[in-house]
């Protein structure tokens, strides 16, 4: 438990001194290929998409879990030690978020083409027809979402069940991503959709929690609450807009999907909250770091005595 709560600062500490890798041969990347190979619909027929989806998902997370899990085993502590938040910070992102956040806001800049061309990168939606407040407000819900899903949840299960808690997250969470869509995909993706909603639901009320204590400390709880009471279920799914509605109401903007939800209220905009979001998202992120090293260590003291 104490080397887990290293590993868990070490690896921030990782990931804000080298990112992303930008390289075809990062593990979630090949993931992401292998997924690509098989998550194709035409590839079964319809009667055996659910059952080869099903399948498919769980075998995809164990072997994508697998390395991590018998590194784990097998390594000694010291080795251990200096590899572990290595491995771990390939399944989670936090510069890699203020990064790509970044980018579209110095795209606007550039033009409204260059910035919807960057948001584009970031959301699944069309980005063609966004003005600049749509443009920023896709980035920015992706950030907030990805609070959970690339941040906490990654961190929490690494907590409970070490590197290959973390990997099985990462694994489910990226098939959602690719798979998890009511179109052709549905059929083939339901498994994976379902289980990363099922894996989300702790962690992302975690960061709701999270997130309103850091509001209150702010003196905006009252928004902060009321938009995670009357707008957090305008979001599609069960987790994604807890950490959107809290920061769009703790922070005063409008996180809108044009036709499908509008979170928050107006009191200032995208362009001039950028900064307070990025910042709650930091300070989420440090202070669940902080409770689960200090949870680690609670353990830790509770086994030796």
């Amino acid at each position: 438990m104490v080397l887990a709560a290293f590993v868990t600062l070490a690896s921030l500490l990782v990931d804000r001194a080298v990112g992303d890798p930008q390289t075809p041969y990062h593990p979630v990347a090949l993931l992401g290929r292998f997924v690509g190979w098989w998550g194709v619909p035409a590839r079964y027929p319809v009667r055996l998409q659910r059952g080869a989806g099903a399948v498919l998902t769980i075998a995809t997370a164990l072997l994508f879990a697998a390395p991590f899990a018998l590194f784990s085993a097998c390594a000694p502590w010291y080795c251990y030690l200096i590899a572990a938040p290595f491995l771990l910070k390939i399944c989670f992102a936090w510069r890699a978020l203020e990064e790509h956040a970044a980018a579209v806001a110095r795209g606007l800049g550039e033009g409204i083409d260059c910035g919807r061309d960057r948001a584009g990168r970031m959301v699944s939606r069309d980005t063609a027809a966004l003005d600049r407040e749509q443009v920023l407000s896709a980035a920015y819900e992706s950030m907030a979402e990805n609070l959970v899903d690339s941040i906490i949840a990654p961190l929490f299960y690494f907590g409970i069940f070490g590197l290959a808690g973390a990997a099985v997250y990462r694994a489910a969470n990226t098939m959602d991503a690719m798979l998890g869509y009511r179109d052709e995909r549905a059929r083939l993706g339901w498994c994976a959709a379902r289980l990363d909603d099922l894996l989300t639901f702790i962690p992302a009320r975690i960061a709701g929690i999270i997130l309103l204590a850091y509001f209150a400390v702010r003196g905006r709880f009252a928004q902060a609450y009321a938009a995670l009471r009357n707008d957090a279920r305008k979001r599609p799914g069960f987790n994604g807009g807890i950490p959107m509605a809290a920061i769009a109401g703790g922070v005063g903007v409008v996180l809108e999907k044009p036709g499908v939800y509008a979170i928050g209220l107006p009191e200032q905009t995208l362009e001039e909250a950028g900064a307070e979001i990025v910042a709650a998202v930091r300070a989420a992120t440090l202070i669940f770091a902080a409770l689960l090293v200090g949870a680690l260590f609670l353990l830790w003291a509770v086994s030796n005595t």
